[in-house]
């Protein structure tokens, strides 16, 4: 008679929360659309050097703004330059900003609230004082300084946005850490002796990064649309290069006879911003503790 005694092999595997949150994703056919958009915009950005149809400093004055045509997919601007080109390198721009400037927003923001919920107590009063206080100041004035003082870098820029955009991010990781640090997991971790800073950076980060990677996929698009508010200005990104901030500022002075030169940056620029908000939202969603199991 054949055995069908279940074995070990027949058991139902267990699944992660990062397996349930994928699997939640996947159902949400917004998130997901955002999320192949934001990789194709990446790749492109990657391959921009090979895939550009002219090179980026290429010019003809005598040519000067034409309309879309099949010599220039998205036309040329009053320099005679080609825009899906100018498009190009100026995303490789926007896109570095935006992930470069959220990275260092996330490295001080999830430190500094991850200490200051931990340690609690005066150590955390004293440190949201100073979030409450960075808060109130004018971030503009902060980055206007920076340019005056150190001159328009790029690199500077990065840092700059990212230098002020950590605070919600802070105050996002110092309430999760004030949950997370009752729970039996801190305090068996504790009992076993183990340095506060090994529990900070085992125990306690890793569970906030559900949180940290929503946050920072909402993050991204704020710093590109603070970017392209700085482009606009004039503070931002400099001529030669060029950022899709910089083509909308550029497509706006001359929009009434050139209307190319704003529409192709603006709908760029609006298609990114739409694909990282719907993954973040998705994202949100799909890691919900509270949400159901199928």
């Amino acid at each position: 008679m054949k055995d069908t005694t279940p074995t070990i092999a027949d058991a139902e595997q267990g699944s992660s929360l990062w397996h349930d949150a994928w699997l939640r994703l996947q159902k949400n056919k917004m998130a997901l659309a955002g999320l192949i958009v934001l990789v194709l915009m990446c790749l492109i950005a990657l391959i921009t050097p090979w895939i550009a149809p002219y090179a980026y400093e290429a010019q003809d004055l005598a040519l000067g703004a034409t309309p879309p045509s099949l010599q220039h997919w998205l036309g040329t601007d009053t320099l005679g330059r080609d825009l899906l080109t100018r498009l190009l390198y100026g995303g490789r721009v926007s896109l570095a900003v935006g992930f470069i400037a959220t990275t260092v927003a996330l490295l001080i923001g999830v430190l500094y609230g991850t200490v200051a919920g931990y340690f609690g107590g005066r150590i955390d009063a004293a440190m949201m004082r100073v979030v409450d206080i960075l808060y109130a100041l004018p971030f503009m004035i902060f980055i206007i300084l920076l340019m005056v003082i150190f001159g328009r870098n790029i690199l500077l820029l990065f840092l700059a946005i990212g230098a002020v955009e950590w605070l919600t991010m802070a105050r996002i990781v110092r309430g999760q850490v004030q949950s997370l640090r009752q729970q039996e997991f801190i305090e068996a971790a504790i009992s076993l002796g183990l340095s506060q800073w090994t529990i900070i950076r085992r125990h306690l980060i890793p569970n906030t990064l559900g949180p940290v990677i929503v946050y920072t996929t909402l993050t991204i698009p704020s710093v590109m649309l603070f970017e392209a508010f700085l482009s606009f200005l004039g503070l931002g990104i400099q001529p030669p290069q060029s950022s899709w901030g910089l083509l909308i500022s550029y497509g706006v002075e001359t929009m009434e006879e050139y209307p190319w030169l704003l529409i192709f940056p603006g709908l760029t620029l609006s298609l990114t911003l739409f694909a990282l908000n719907f993954l973040g939202d998705g994202l949100r969603d799909a890691l919900d503790p509270r949400a159901s199991k199928d």
